[in-house]
């Protein structure tokens, strides 16, 4: 697959590539390439251009260039969900409705451009303003860069350039390496829907490089970027340099807290949705668990019991609720952070162990509170580390 540069889908000027591996099977997909720093500024240069021309175009004609992408969101949904699937190692359910997310969330954002409306002071509320009337208009940025992590690539699409575009911006997408392909396919049913070209744009490639350069050009006038706290660091460190404004989604540790009145029942329920979903690779998931010691016992036994019955399998599969990580890479990271969750004090009564991609769901009792995850230390899968309160 391509990147898609002013409106034309394109190789890396030195035409190096990256591989897309499925993380459930081990096998390339596809490839795409490893842009350059020629590249990126060349995009830069044509979002800023193309930007200009967008920026005229009335928000009512954006909104119907909108609905013609939705059109064709939903003409594609099937093949965009199992590329999404193929990609990430998310179960094919769930990739179904992320990409159902995408004409609601497009559609709500179009609603809300048509109301954005300004704020009129009338005359003779203050002295020396009898005949003047003071109005405010909301003007474009400029140019946007997306900076998109793997875990819900669709939905950070939806969020990050639905409203770029419909405030008259240029977005300019970089996608995780992990998996672009899906993002890849998106932005080319923008532009075949009607954007102008070089407002949206996909550049493929790592961070380090890719990243790095976008958000220290000049002319990126926003960097909106979910990723971890040490990549927001970062970012934040290099779009200073430019004075660039910054919108960032950063990594969290949400504590997950079972007090003595607690309905046991719904509070495991609600434990499978806030830790399970997605393998456990969400920013906002609950993290760590602190169950008063009066319901300990009971919660232990259903939440087992709940997590036992979860069916574990490959994504593609119609029956599956659980696939595996975005990488094996990332699975290793888990396995090494339950070995220290363990280490410190903890112990396994359900799961822990790695196979490739996958990594078991797992319960951790017996965490003490000095332990990292008890803390600030972010496991980014299927693991339920707790202790009493």
């Amino acid at each position: 697959m391509k990147m898609i540069i002013n409106g034309k889908a394109v190789d890396a000027s030195d035409g190096k590539v990256l591989e897309i591996i499925n993380p459930a099977t081990g096998k390339v997909i596809d490839t795409v390439p490893a842009a350059t720093t020629e590249d990126v500024n060349m995009a830069v240069a044509a979002a800023k251009s193309g930007q200009k021309i967008w920026a005229k175009i009335p928000v009512y004609k954006k909104v119907e260039i909108i609905r013609n992408f939705i059109a064709l969101v939903a003409e594609n949904k099937e093949d965009l969900a199992k590329l999404l699937s193929d990609e990430t190692g998310k179960p094919i359910v769930e990739a179904r409705a992320e990409i159902g997310n995408i004409p609601i969330a497009f559609e709500a954002f179009s609603e809300k451009a048509k109301h954005l409306y300004g704020e009129i002071v009338p005359p003779g509320l203050e002295a020396g303003q009898d005949k003047n009337i003071l109005f405010t208009q909301r003007e474009p940025i400029g140019v946007v860069a997306c900076i998109i992590p793997f875990n819900f690539p669709c939905d950070l699409f939806d969020q990050k350039v639905a409203p770029a575009l419909l405030a008259g911006n240029a977005a300019i997408v970089k996608p995780s390496t992990d998996n672009p392909l899906t993002l890849c396919r998106l932005t080319a049913l923008l532009v075949e829907a009607g954007v102008t070209d070089g407002v949206i744009e996909i550049i493929t490639g790592p961070g380090s490089v890719v990243g790095s350069m976008l958000c220290s050009n000049p002319d990126v006038h926003l960097i909106t970027l979910t990723g971890s706290t040490e990549v927001g660091i970062e970012t934040a460190k290099t779009a200073a340099g430019n004075l660039t404004h910054t919108a960032l989604e950063l990594g969290g540790n949400d504590a997950f807290i079972v007090l003595e009145d607690a309905d046991v029942d719904l509070a495991t329920d609600e434990l499978i949705w806030g830790r399970m979903y997605n393998t456990g690779q969400v920013c906002c998931a609950s993290k760590r668990f602190l169950v008063h010691r009066n319901r300990l016992d009971e919660f232990t036994k259903k939440a087992v019991e709940k997590i036992s019955a979860i069916k574990v399998g490959m994504p593609s599969n119609e029956d599956t609720r659980l696939g595996c990580l975005i990488s094996e890479k990332a699975a290793i990271k888990v396995e090494k952070q339950v070995a220290l969750t363990i280490q410190q004090g903890g112990k396994i009564i359900l799961g822990g162990k790695r196979t490739g991609a996958f990594y078991e769901p797992t319960v951790i009792i017996n965490v003490p509170k000095t332990a990292d995850v008890a803390k600030d230390m972010e496991i980014f899968g299927p693991v339920v580390p707790y202790n009493c309160i």
